[in-house]
């Protein structure tokens, strides 16, 4: 090698594909946790969803509820659920708990179609669903596609119906209607977040009319009397309701290679995925381990489910509380990957990422020292020691890493979990998977990004 070369290789910042630093015994790893996150994809279209996946699998893994002042001690597997929206999982280490905590933070909530408290009416023979789009979405991409329906009904009564259709094979599916371009003249004049306004995104239900009745409302009649007959519910049910409509289609390889994962729902199940994956193989620690599941990230992360809330920081308290330690000592020695996904670089539209500064799909797990928008706005900025201590760690365990911002300084923008982590005095970074056609019914992801996320995740459990 010349001089020159040599040079350029010890002095130069060469982030190569993830797949090249992969032996044959790897990619199989890499398939297999593909695999097995489709899986959890396809079971996990809601947060509820998400909940009974993951405890699903910390029970099989030997993890059991925590009860507030049960003995401890290291290697113990105990988790919590709050509310059914959010779960918090540990494996208790073996050095000091004062010494702090390792926490992955990811969100199992999506951008999706909730349905309003009064949601059915029928309008020229037709019944509707109107709804309230949650989290930040392009309202055009969720017309004239299969739509499921997924949630909980409280009853009058008391008694909770859990709803699932649109799903198997032979179920009916719904969906958001458009304008046929021949007639959509005055649409294209509107600006393009305009397209589709909220109030149009109502969704097809059905047609026919109840039998004999050929009174006003004889349609809405005939999808309450089938809502009845199948969930013994009705109109006014829907007011104490959960309904959320979701994209029908399952999580598919994508390319002539499959190196790729397309579905709905990778910001963030791919970093909640690969969190959970990571306590579940999680055995004696030094650190204490701690996944967190959480809700309500992409409406701001209020709420109780939300990791604004206190329920995070109660949980270590009680873990704390069982060897006798003030959570204040815990926190403030403690490190958070906010495992969260980062946009990836997609060469169609090359101008609203800065090439130097952006993630890129194959080239490994992302970390992201700072997210918010423009100033840094809504963002903790992840310290130097915190990533110098990331990147060391990645490095001894030969996993494939790059860094990653939201955008061009005055054009992106966007927020994680981090800064509520950080309010405890925790230190934070978001690491996490790029991801390509981010908050649409259809995001892609690499298989090998996942794969470097989960053993990056596992690394740091295991420092």
């Amino acid at each position: 090698m010349s001089e020159n070369k040599e040079l350029r290789e010890k002095l130069f910042r060469n982030k190569k594909n993830a797949f090249h630093q992969m032996n044959d015994v790897q990619l199989q790893d890499c398939n297999a946790f593909a695999d097995g996150y489709k899986a959890f994809l396809d079971a996990s279209k809601t947060e509820r969803e998400s909940v009974c996946s993951a405890v699903t699998l910390l029970e099989n893994a030997g993890f059991s509820e925590f009860k507030f002042g049960m003995p401890l001690k290291a290697g113990d597997k105990v988790y919590i659920v709050n509310r059914g929206k959010a779960v918090i999982a540990a494996v208790i280490g073996s050095e000091p708990i004062a010494d702090g905590v390792k926490i992955c933070a990811a969100h199992i909530d999506v951008p999706r179609l909730d349905l309003k408290q009064n949601p059915l009416y029928e309008s020229s023979e037709l019944a509707f669903f109107k709804t309230h789009y949650y989290g930040g979405i392009k309202k055009y991409q969720w017309t004239a596609v299969p739509l499921a329906l997924h949630g909980v009904i409280i009853r009058a009564d008391g008694a909770a119906v859990t709803v699932a259709i649109g799903e198997d094979e032979g179920e009916p599916v719904f969906c958001v209607t458009d304008l046929l371009p021949h007639l959509a003249t005055e649409q294209y004049k509107r600006p393009l977040n305009e397209g589709i306004k909220g109030e149009e995104l109502n969704i097809l239900v059905g047609s026919y009319p109840f039998k004999d009745d050929d009174a006003a409302g004889s349609v809405k009649l005939n999808i309450l009397n089938i809502l009845n007959e199948k969930y013994g519910i009705t109109e006014e049910d829907f007011v104490s309701a959960e309904l959320e409509a979701v994209p029908a289609h399952k999580a598919r390889d994508v390319g002539f290679d499959r190196s790729m994962v397309g579905a709905y729902g990778h910001d963030d199940r791919v970093c909640s995925y690969a969190a959970l994956a990571a306590i579940l193989q999680c055995e004696n620690p030094k650190h204490t381990a701690v996944t967190v599941l959480t809700d309500k990230e992409e409406t701001g992360s209020d709420g109780n489910t939300g990791l604004n809330s206190a329920y995070m920081r109660y949980f270590i308290e009680d873990l704390a509380s069982s060897f006798e330690t003030p959570v204040r000592k815990v926190l403030s020695a403690s490190q958070c990957l906010s495992a969260d996904v980062n946009a990836a670089f997609d060469p169609t539209f090359p101008d609203v990422l800065e090439s130097n500064n952006c993630s890129y799909m194959g080239k490994g797990v992302v970390l992201t020292k700072y997210t918010g928008s423009r100033g840094k706005a809504n963002t903790s900025d992840a310290s130097a020691e915190l990533v110098g201590t990331v990147r060391r760690l990645l490095d001894s365990e030969g996993i494939s890493w790059q860094t990653g911002e939201l955008g061009r300084v005055d054009i992106g923008g966007g927020g994680t979990v981090a800064m509520f982590v950080a309010n405890l005095n925790v230190d934070v970074i978001d690491v996490g998977v790029p991801v390509l056609s981010m908050h649409s019914p259809f995001e892609i992801v690499s298989k090998t990004d996942l794969f470097m996320t989960i053993k990056a995740f596992i690394a740091f459990f295991n420092s």
